[in-house]
């Protein structure tokens, strides 16, 4: 496929809905600050993106994944960490605190038939590498990620663009 034809296909991309944050603007404002709270917060920038990337894997967002790998390359970040993302389990590219941030986000997007989705030896594991401030954060972090998984995934806007151009309605 040659580039113009992947460029006429996204420009022929449209998404569902109109954007949210014209029809709800006091909702850019809150999603602004939890960011800022999380980017602010001691947990490095990498580490919630890895999650973010994991969450929108999970969920099935092209919209999301496109947006945190585009993050996570302008952070200079390695294509085998964010290849690897998707099979971090037995890849050998992640510390054991990003690692137990992957399972936690894993944890509470995937249902668990067989009892807690985060088990008590879970939290215990990634209190060993966060402190409760940290913990909350990450907490914050998937909870932020969950506020616009259906926004994503029903709205669809449009990937590769940024947030106020993401929308064709």
């Amino acid at each position: 496929m040659s580039t113009t034809e992947t460029t006429t296909q996204q420009d022929d991309i449209q998404s569902r809905l109109p954007d949210l944050t014209k029809l709800f603007p006091e909702l850019a404002a809150l999603s602004g600050a939890v960011h800022k709270a999380i980017r602010d917060s001691s947990v490095p920038q990498t580490t919630i993106n890895l999650m973010m990337l994991r969450a929108a894997q999970i969920v099935g967002s092209t919209y999301h994944s496109i947006w945190v790998t585009d993050s996570l390359r302008k952070t200079a970040e390695s294509e085998r960490r964010i290849t690897a993302v998707a099979t971090w389990h037995d890849a050998p590219y992640f510390t054991d605190a990003e690692r137990v941030a992957l399972e936690l986000v894993e944890a509470v997007l995937t249902p668990n038939p067989f009892g807690e989705r985060v088990s008590d030896e879970l939290f215990a594991r990634a209190s060993a590498h966060y402190a409760d401030e940290e913990l909350w954060t990450l907490t914050m972090a998937i909870g932020h990620f969950g506020l616009f998984t259906p926004v994503a995934l029903i709205g669809k806007p449009i990937p590769g663009r940024p947030p106020g151009k993401n929308y064709s309605r």
